[in-house]
């Protein structure tokens, strides 16, 4: 049995969580028992090892909530997984660093190593590639570096986006000029936008001409300077277009290429740009790749489980 003494009782709310869910949360992980006695948790298990992990989960979470962080259910097992791998120092360290604060003051902050190597990568490197299942932050994360990037006078635009593979290369069935018939394919952008800068500073700054955001087919023949660019959703490029854009850098620019191999959209026979890209172009100088997993993922816990299943069943029919 391990004990985990709680020098204030302020922390006892959020550390249980509403109808005590952290708590158990560590329990179910671990196959331990918490109680609260006095000033004191107990935790009792007949796994002494995993008992001993909750203790060190349990202190990691107190030391959070001590720096008035917010901890959550993706969180808490994220920080389960470290201890069990023996790294849950890397709890706290993961948080120390602040990517970007939106306009309402909210911090944003890595929640995994793989987040955390990605926000490192994009700010040592020029060209960043990054690929991972959905809800893994690949493109939240790079607008907050280019927001950041932009607010610290790194660059002076902003430049987003991605090609409109759903809608096929004919969109005159759409209504309205060609920026309208491709907006519902921009939206994740703009939402994303919004959020971190509010609209009526976003509006602003693309009347001014600081943020463009456009169908990856406006990029060809241009040169782009100065500017922090993103190509979301790059699975869903060609070899020909990725290239395309690769070559339209130019100086004092960064780029940041996001997307996710398992949702392909382009018709069969055609290579995805981003995995040919990726394939080619690692050992280049100033050019990075991540690669972003089921652990990463910081929506809803089900999202995480959901892809490890596909993953699972991917797996199954490779080896038939």
């Amino acid at each position: 049995m391990g004990f985990v003494t709680i020098e204030k009782a302020e922390y006892l709310p959020e550390l249980f969580g509403s109808y005590d869910e952290n708590i158990r949360i560590i329990e179910d992980e671990l196959g331990v028992r918490i109680s609260l006695r006095d000033d004191q948790l107990a935790v009792d298990g007949e796994d002494e090892e995993k008992a001993e992990i909750a203790v060190r989960v349990i202190k990691r979470l107190i030391n959070l909530l001590s720096r008035r962080e917010k901890i959550d259910r993706t969180r808490i097992r994220y920080a389960v997984e470290l201890a069990k791998e023996g790294r849950d120092e890397l709890v706290e360290e993961i948080m120390s660093d602040v990517v970007a604060i939106t306009y309402r003051g909210t911090q944003i902050r890595c929640k995994t190593l793989g987040q955390q190597k990605y926000v490192k990568a994009m700010q040592k490197n020029t060209v960043v590639f990054c690929e991972g299942p959905a809800g893994t932050g690949k493109t939240y994360l790079a607008m907050a570096a280019a927001v950041m990037a932009y607010k610290n006078k790194e660059v002076s635009k902003l430049i987003l986006t991605r090609p409109a593979v759903e809608a096929g290369e004919k969109l005159g069935f759409l209504p309205g000029d060609l920026q309208q018939k491709v907006d519902p394919y921009l939206r994740p952008l703009y939402d994303a936008l919004h959020e971190m800068m509010g609209v009526e500073a976003y509006q602003k700054l693309c009347e001014r001409g600081a943020i463009e955001v456009a169908p990856l087919a406006y990029m060809r023949g241009r040169t782009l300077s100065d500017a922090f660019i993103i190509l979301d959703e790059a699975q869903n490029t060609t070899i020909e277009q990725m290239k395309m854009f690769l070559t339209r850098l130019g100086e004092g620019s960064k780029m940041v290429i996001t997307g996710d191999l398992t949702q392909i959209d382009l018709p069969a026979g055609k290579t995805s740009g981003l995995k040919h890209a990726i394939g080619i172009l690692g050992g280049i100088d100033k050019l990075a790749v991540c690669v972003l997993n089921a652990k990463d993922v910081v929506r809803h816990e089900i999202v995480m489980n959901i892809i490890r299943a596909y993953d699972k069943s991917a797996e199954k029919r490779e080896s038939l």
